[in-house]
């Protein structure tokens, strides 16, 4: 049974978002996330696991990212998300050189 149309999204634009979001977007937050947990905690331990966590991560965003109503906002969530991970792991590399 094919998807009533009235559920879909009608515009290229706001579906050429989701897709991106989803995978990029996704993508990028599930990266981050685990560097900045290698950045604080044991690195190989983190970095071991993240090939498993990682993509279940992954997975996960990109069903947030098509559940949500504005492709261009859930790209704007992933990128503020991305970049504040990306501080948390310049601070672990700074407070936490040694690892």
């Amino acid at each position: 049974m094919p998807a009533n149309p009235k559920y879909l999204t009608q515009s290229k634009w706001q579906r050429f978002a989701k897709i991106t979001a989803a995978i990029l977007g996704g993508y990028f937050v599930s990266v981050t996330f685990h560097l900045v947990l290698a950045a604080w905690f044991n690195r190989p331990d983190v970095l071991m696991t993240m090939a498993f966590t990682g993509f279940i991560l992954w997975v996960a965003l990109m069903i947030v990212a098509f559940l949500a109503k504005s492709g261009w906002k859930i790209w704007g969530i992933y990128i503020l998300i991305s970049l504040l991970f990306s501080l948390l792991i310049y601070l672990g590399q700074t407070y936490n050189p040694a690892q």
